[in-house]
């Protein structure tokens, strides 16, 4: 039967269920599993499918040197999950694949569940090829990435008919990598009502949700016409030739074209993204984070006894105003001890609680340049010798096949031992949701320094809020929105500085930027103006946790995405 009448299915890639499930990548699985604890605790009637990715996406470790390495990360779902039985069939390259599901279930602040399928393609009447597909989260070459698109798209829809759901009323595509639901959505409908296929493209338009989180070209997904011709197959190309697939195959024009709603994930990303495909009506749903599973346990237990509902009324930490400023700052202290413990043991580093320490978490790639701040040593030791010392804290994993972010990590680890123990530059290795966890709230500030426009959302900062940890930012994606100067946090520079000048120019200017904001305001404000520093951290909370989180950002996606047309978002949803 099926899982209380879903209205909604949400297909991504990749989806955090929890730290010790590899199951995701980064931030793209860690919101779509964010967003999906939410939906259950708002008790509504939404499914999710993704891959199952028997041999994870990889563990990190970090040779002595500072270079990463990629292990295996393999787990048994057997072990985890629980086997439904139906199987469904379809075709890659001309050769008959069949897929089995597992289920997790996540279950909502209130009792409510929502429903995981996890497709698995390891069955023994398939090909080896075939059978591999879904095991490596974005590993292989772009045969084996479009096989597994197939598989999330195509595949997906036939395992929610198999299951029982047939009442859904939207598809949420959470990025690309689901776009081929939609031929396969058009050609099921045909199958059903025959017709006209323009009339069958408009009412399955109808029924799509697309949600872009990439605001740079090369991120979305493109194949070769004779790729996709040989593994999608005939049937499926042809399908794709009247959708107006014409040489390359690109997913996110695929779903833009499908889709009644497309959105970008924060107002300067839609502006972006609208830029990007002109004359298209892309809207902007500013990302959030789950508010319960990024708090620190000192922090829920503060919650817990000043704001009992925020929970299942995350609005409610509006309140956190009210909250003592000892109360705050023994809470955050609790949160350090449990990040500087879990330096010392991965890191054999014992830094020190009472020196400022700033954060960074994120994947190791260019365009986030994490080693921004270490630009100029000369300028941190003039800091520390004229307001206080600091202690820097990074994590994240760079993509096996992204030579610059495995380059970032290296640079970290050569920069950190340059410095000595004058200025304390460690990096955590094995990146997960616990080490983000453990990061995000044990830090004094959050730093976060991508190239503008290229950060779409950047939920870290996010997470860093709800534990009273204010940014130090560069002013793009949500911080756009969330920043108040010595309010939530502070600006590295003005918005849109360095837009005109050279790569190198523009990385000098908001290195300048970031010195000086820390030496003027930052350090100064958290050694000698300790009340203040706590003001800040407290409206962190009642200000950004209490509207960047996701049960907004769902009842956002309900009330504008998922209505049907007649106005009725609970007609989309059903009753949970």
């Amino acid at each position: 039967m099926p899982d209380s009448h879903p209205r909604v299915a949400y297909f991504s890639m990749e989806i955090a269920l929890e730290s010790g499930l590899p199951t995701y990548a980064g931030g793209l699985g860690v919101l779509a599993g964010d967003t999906l604890r939410s939906c259950a605790d708002l008790g509504l009637a939404v499914c999710a499918v993704t891959l199952v990715h028997r041999q994870g996406y990889f563990r990190q470790s970090i040779s002595p040197d500072g270079h990463q390495r990629e292990l295996p990360d393999p787990w048994r779902p057997e072990e985890r999950l629980e086997a439904l039985e139906p199987r469904v069939l379809l075709e890659i390259g001309g050769k008959a694949v069949r897929l089995r599901a597992w289920r997790y279930r996540i279950s909502g602040a209130r009792g409510a569940e929502i429903p995981v399928y996890l497709l698995d393609a390891d069955l023994p009447e398939n090909a080896p090829e075939h059978r591999r597909l879904t095991d490596r989260l974005y590993g292989g070459d772009e045969a084996y990435r479009l096989g597994q698109e197939l598989l999330l798209g195509v595949g997906g829809v036939r395992m929610l008919r198999a299951l029982g759901h047939r009442d859904l009323r939207r598809f949420h595509l959470n990025e690309g990598h689901a776009a081929l639901a939609i031929p396969e959505l058009i050609e099921e409908l045909l199958a059903q009502r025959g017709g006209d296929l323009e009339d069958a493209i408009e009412a399955v338009r109808g029924h799509c949700v697309f949600t872009t989180h990439t605001p740079v070209p090369a991120g979305h997904d493109r194949f070769p016409e004779a790729l996709w011709k040989r593994v999608l197959g005939e049937r499926m190309s042809a399908r794709l030739a009247q959708l107006g697939a014409e040489g390359e195959l690109n997913l996110t024009q695929l779903a833009l074209s499908g889709s009644h709603f497309v959105n970008g994930v924060a107002m300067r990303h839609g502006e972006v993204s609208r830029g990007m495909f002109p004359g298209l009506p892309i809207r902007s749903i500013t990302n959030g984070v789950h508010l319960a599973t990024w708090a620190a346990p000192s922090f829920r237990d503060l919650f817990d006894r000043y704001i009992p509902h925020w929970r299942s009324d995350a609005f409610s930490l509006r309140h956190a105003t009210a909250i003592g400023l000892e109360e705050i700052a023994a809470a955050h202290a609790a949160a350090k001890r449990r990040l500087l413990d879990i330096v010392r043991e991965r890191t054999g580093c014992a830094l020190d609680p009472d020196v400022l320490t700033l954060g960074f978490g994120r994947r190791a790639t260019a365009y986030k340049r994490a080693t921004l701040v270490l630009r100029d040593l000369a300028a941190l030791r003039r800091i520390r010798a004229s307001g206080g010392p600091l202690q820097l804290v990074f994590g994240g994993k760079a993509h096996p096949n992204d030579a610059e972010g495995r380059a970032i990590i290296h640079e970290i680890h050569r920069v950190a031992r340059k410095a000595g123990d004058e200025l304390r530059i460690v990096f955590l290795p094995g990146y997960d949701m616990n080490v983000c966890g453990r990061l995000v709230a044990g830090c004094d500030v959050w730093l976060n320094t991508p190239i503008p426009p290229l950060e779409a959302s950047g939920t870290s900062g996010m997470k860093a809020a709800v534990n009273g940890v204010p940014s130090l930012s560069v002013l793009d994606g949500w911080w756009v929105e969330g920043w108040i100067e010595n309010v939530t946090g502070w600006s590295i520079g003005e918005d849109g500085d360095g837009e005109e000048l050279s790569a190198d120019e523009r990385d000098r200017l908001h290195a300048s930027q970031l010195y000086e904001k820390l030496e003027s305001v930052v350090v100064p404000c958290y050694y000698r103006e300790q009340e203040r520093f706590l003001s800040v951290m407290r409206q962190a909370i009642a200000v950004n946790a209490s509207h960047f989180n996701t049960q907004r950002m769902v009842q956002e996606y309900l009330f504008e995405a998922y209505r049907t047309g007649n106005g009725d978002p609970a007609d989309a949803v059903g009753s949970g």
